[in-house]
């Protein structure tokens, strides 16, 4: 698949009506030869431009952190509030509201208590390889940064990757860019590579999937 192809898929959903909001572009990548059950997949991708959606962030944070959280997240928990999660209705909105969450490492075990149900069937828990576990003293900018250009990819839900990859009014070129970084990253997740990629087609949120 190269610039080419996803063009051609581009141009063929831009016959389609407009609507009256900005719709997504979502990349479809269909495998085959692979049993999810024994080799499932879930890995993140970051993208080299935003995919047009707003990422929002939270942290769970001491006083030492809280600051620079309050600069580089949407919400601050800090350990004192964290009793008041206890409640099943805050809790379970905070896990939808929220994409990614950031943790102080010292207080993960109580995190882990408290948020851990609620967070975990959402894959949401603060991922240590996203690098979303920090240090007391850690600067929040740079992870801010990545996390608004992440994306996680997994299949859970059938034979199927799935993931937003840019808007209608989004330059083409960077929407173009975010769907190559992702069929490439793909190809490196799987045992056979291309062999296990069935086919790939491209969709906005009201349109039937193009191949590319």
């Amino acid at each position: 698949m190269d610039k080419e192809h996803v063009k051609i898929a581009l141009d063929e959903l831009k016959k389609h009506p407009k609507r009256k909001f900005s719709q997504s572009y979502d990349l479809v990548i269909n495998l085959k030869n692979i049993n999810i059950k024994t080799n499932p997949l879930d890995f993140f991708v970051t993208l080299p431009h935003s995919k047009g959606k707003k990422v929002q962030l939270a942290c769970f944070c001491d006083q030492q952190l809280a600051e620079n959280a309050a600069k580089n997240s949407d919400l601050v928990i800090k350990e004192v509030e964290f009793d008041r999660y206890k409640e099943k209705k805050l809790l379970k909105k905070t896990a939808e509201n929220y994409d990614y969450f950031i943790a102080q490492a010292n207080l993960m075990p109580k995190i882990a208590q408290i948020f851990g149900k609620a967070l975990g069937v959402k894959g949401k828990m603060p991922n240590p390889k996203l690098g979303c576990v920090v240090p007391p003293n850690a600067n929040l900018e740079p992870l801010k940064k990545r996390l608004l250009v992440t994306i996680r990819l997994s299949t859970k839900k059938g034979t199927n990757l799935q993931c937003i990859v840019g808007k209608e009014d989004q330059n083409e070129q960077e929407v173009i860019e975010n769907i190559l970084a992702v069929y490439q990253a793909t190809v490196k997740q799987i045992p056979n590579e291309q062999h296990n990629i069935k086919n790939v087609a491209l969709k906005l949120s009201m349109s039937k999937p193009v191949k590319i």
